[in-house]
């Protein structure tokens, strides 16, 4: 009797855990791209249980920067535009938004300086704080607001430039004060250029100078992950196929973060053929599964017009690093978690 007991027992068991991890998986079926509107620069991020993405808008009518949410994670709605007009600001670039104590921080470059706006509410509207983050930095754009989960403590990773080695716009990190609208403490370096497939354009004219080749690395986004932190990045021309994504990795938040995997061209995501054409200015979010992340991104439509949302899943590789799990346009299904 007892020894039926525990064969039983040991059967409901295995039963129970087999129904668990049934239950665990989920199938999403969506269509890249999310959205059919102009969405460029996509910051992707769940605040309670509407996910939403943000993104740089075609042109200056209205609210500045498109909204689109989603209840599923599949089917994506357009809400609006997020940020009220500043007097005297015609550039409008990469929004990205952050929740603290139940107010919506936007961190955004307004004629290529970073400012913040605050809301209420994620859907806006959000109003300028009326200051510079960097007064002093003639550059500054692509601010990824990240709280580090081992300290607690809140960073603003971003992108300046820099006139040595391989000159142009390249990454930096600083703490963000508690107000979470100023930063302190020092300018770090997180990433500089270190090939020619980042050269934004050569022989160009800049700062009253002229440059034999300009690089740019922008669109940091930021994971912990195994003990390490992983800065997704954008590299090249936004303009062009070359355009793609690379990761760095550090073992602290601060860097330097060294890439391995990027020597000769973006190994996260790039171009492919006609269907997928200068993908990047990626952010990262976690699935339905709270276990997979999905890389959201932007790619150009087939007559290069727009940049749209897309997004698929990321495989984590020993050997090649992170990538992007079978990126294209068009009708997807995917079953997360990943089969490893």
């Amino acid at each position: 009797m007892i020894k039926h007991f525990n064969i039983v027992g040991l059967l409901l068991v295995m039963l129970f855990m087999a129904s668990c991890s049934q239950q665990k998986h989920v199938t999403l079926k969506y269509s890249n791209p999310l959205w059919d509107g102009y969405l460029a620069d996509p910051h992707m991020v769940k605040f309670q249980d509407t996910y939403y993405a943000y993104g740089t808008e075609e042109s200056n009518k209205g609210k500045r920067f498109q909204i689109a949410r989603s209840k599923d994670f599949q089917n994506w709605e357009y809400v609006g535009g997020a940020l009220e007009p500043v007097d005297g600001l015609e550039l409008y670039w990469a929004p990205e938004v952050a929740e603290k104590d139940g107010k919506y921080y936007l961190y955004y470059a307004g004629n290529m300086h970073m400012r913040v706006a605050i809301s209420d509410s994620p859907e806006g509207p959000f109003i300028d704080c009326g200051k510079k983050l960097f007064p002093d930095l003639p550059f500054s754009i692509d601010g990824h607001p990240y709280c580090d989960p081992v300290s607690g403590q809140w960073y603003l990773f971003f992108a300046m430039d820099f006139f040595d080695q391989r000159p142009g716009t390249a990454l930096a990190v600083v703490e963000l004060a508690d107000d979470m609208i100023s930063v302190q403490g020092p300018v770090n370096t997180v990433l500089r250029a270190f090939g020619d497939w980042q050269i934004y354009e050569r022989d160009r004219d800049l700062y009253d100078q002229h440059w034999a080749a300009w690089h740019t690395i922008e669109g940091p986004t930021v994971v912990y992950r195994d003990n390490k932190y992983y800065c997704f990045y954008s590299c090249g021309n936004w303009q062009t196929p070359g355009y793609g994504v690379g990761c760095a990795v550090s073992d602290s938040i601060t860097g330097p973060y060294v890439d391995s995997w990027s020597k000769d061209k973006a190994s996260v995501l790039g171009t492919i053929g006609n269907d997928l054409i200068g993908p990047g200015h990626n952010s990262l979010i976690l699935g339905p599964d709270n276990e997979t992340y999905f890389i959201a991104y932007h790619s150009w439509n087939m007559e290069q017009t727009a940049r749209q949302l897309c997004m698929d899943p990321v495989v984590w590789t020993e050997n090649d690093g992170p990538l992007c799990y079978q990126p294209a346009r068009g009708e997807k299904t995917v079953k997360i978690p990943l089969k490893k």
